[in-house]
């Protein structure tokens, strides 16, 4: 009986809305916009996967295809690496659509991510730019507010709540059949992003991740339909619940999350990309310099080089000395640079954990905090990438300063610049440019993912416990 009289009311709230055209548009519009979104983005992300790929390989072939060289020339001709996107980068492209996601590995320098916004120069940038995650944190709950707002209020300024309540309609079936209504409403802009996840799920992601993915963004429609239909009820006029919905839609997804990156900011800053180069480049010119073997930085390097062999000259070693010092001076730049990458990381993730931190008064903070870090676009993400990618560019340079070392003999290479004859003899062969490891950059273990998101799933509950409160008072003050 009483799921009766709920679902009679819910029954009607959907034949007032199919009967406004408004409310029918905005159902209408929201929908389509979710499912256009979703579809760009999919094929966005479909075809970067595929083009990040072939130029993996591409850049991998054409290393290994080069000709005999001096292997210092192959640290400068470097080797790009390619992070491929998440399956579920299709709806939270996180801090992929700004961080970049392919690296060029060089000898003496680490470089950031880049290629970050391939598509700025196609039509579809704007659009493409409207992503599913950001329809449905922002834009979705502006028109759950649309269509919601009036649901309770229109009976009151109608008249017809005194006689539902006179009935012997409980203020309960009324609410929860007001709410069901706005659920069902906002089920069509969550449900093109379901499918999304139901197709994800069938990919290489895991399927507890997806489950809980979705299920954030359930609880976070929920959240908006419940307070829609609570403010709908606990003012008189439409005009004031609309009004007051609005400000909190304000405050929730568009100040309090620019508000946190704010605060964030000046609460932890760091320092900037100018003076940060300056710093490093004086730091590293403090190292010597690697191409020159009489650099005074690498004299007690010579001597106890001279004194391990029992030799008195470098051209006596059973190595080659440049080699060795290259070896050497790229070890100590490495050090040196990673450093600097981990006291800038460092600073990223204490204002990026700042940030998160409004997710306590805003529940579209906490979801996307979720939302990034279950899909793998996360900033931790991010700078895992970075750490593999310099662990895989020291690798593949010492590889190449080793070969240097052992397998070109050091009065060729000193005399190499003599004439282009010298030139053609300090090479060694090409068959050493196959020391280039695979790289292929995973996201988290589905459970690291999760535990990482669990501050923020209690960020969620507390507003869950919060909506359910106002719910009840809007309930209680519900009079005609």
């Amino acid at each position: 009986m009483i799921f009766s009289v709920v679902k009679t009311i819910c029954a009607d709230q959907w034949r007032y809305w199919l009967r406004t055209k408004v409310a029918a548009t905005v159902l209408l519009l929201g929908a389509i916009l979710t499912l256009a979104a979703l579809v760009v983005n999919a094929f966005h992300i479909e075809e970067a996967a595929h083009a990040r790929e072939h130029l993996q390989t591409e850049a991998e072939e054409r290393f290994k295809a080069q000709p005999d060289k001096h292997p210092h020339r192959m640290v400068h001709y470097g080797h790009y690496v390619f992070r491929a996107p998440t399956p579920l980068s299709v709806i939270e492209p996180g801090v992929d659509t700004y961080t970049g996601n392919a690296i060029f590995l060089e000898g003496h320098r680490q470089n950031s991510a880049m290629f970050a916004e391939q598509r700025q120069s196609v039509g579809l940038t704007r659009f493409s730019s409207l992503t599913p995650s950001f329809l449905a944190l922002v834009l979705a709950p502006l028109f759950i507010i649309l269509i919601g707002y009036g649901s309770v209020s229109r009976e009151r300024e109608a008249g017809t709540l005194t006689l539902l309540l006179s009935q012997g309609t409980t203020r309960w079936q009324l609410m929860l059949g007001k709410l069901l209504a706005l659920i069902t409403a906002s089920g069509l802009f969550l449900l093109p992003l379901l499918l999304a996840c139901l197709y994800v799920a069938f990919s290489s992601e895991s399927p507890l991740v997806v489950m809980l993915f979705c299920l954030s963004y359930a609880v976070y429609f929920l959240l908006w339909a419940t307070v829609v239909t609570a403010c709908s009820a606990l003012f008189e006029k439409s005009s004031v619940s609309f009004t007051m919905l609005i400000v909190i839609w304000m405050a929730a997804c568009v100040l309090l999350p620019r508000l946190g990156s704010s605060v964030a900011t000046n609460a932890a800053p760091s320092t900037g990309k100018l003076e940060a180069d300056f710093k490093v480049e004086e730091k590293l010119r403090s190292l010597g310099d690697g191409h020159d073997v009489d650099d005074p930085a690498f004299k007690k390097l010579k001597e106890d080089l001279l004194a391990k062999y029992n030799v008195d000259s470098v051209d006596d070693l059973p190595v080659n000395f440049r080699g060795v010092v290259a070896q050497y001076s790229e070890g100590r730049q490495a050090k040196v640079l990673n450093e600097f990458a981990e006291n800038r990381m460092g600073e990223e993730l204490e204002q990026a954990h700042i940030a998160r931190q409004f997710g306590w008064l805003s529940p579209t903070v906490a979801v996307r905090a979720i939302s990034t870090i279950l899909a793998g676009t996360s900033l931790e993400t991010h700078h895992r990438f970075l750490r593999e990618a310099e662990a895989l560019r020291l690798e593949f340079v010492q590889g190449l300063n080793k070969v240097h070392v052992e397998k070109l003999d050091y009065k060729l290479d000193m005399n190499r610049n003599a004439s282009e004859e010298a030139a053609d003899k300090a090479v060694v062969d090409a068959d050493n440019w196959a020391l280039l490891a695979e790289f292929n950059f995973k996201p988290e273990a589905a459970n690291t993912r999760i535990s990482n998101a669990l501050i923020y799933f209690l960020q969620l509950f507390v507003w869950v416990c919060i909506t359910a409160l106002l719910l009840k008072a809007a309930v209680r003050r519900l009079n005609p």
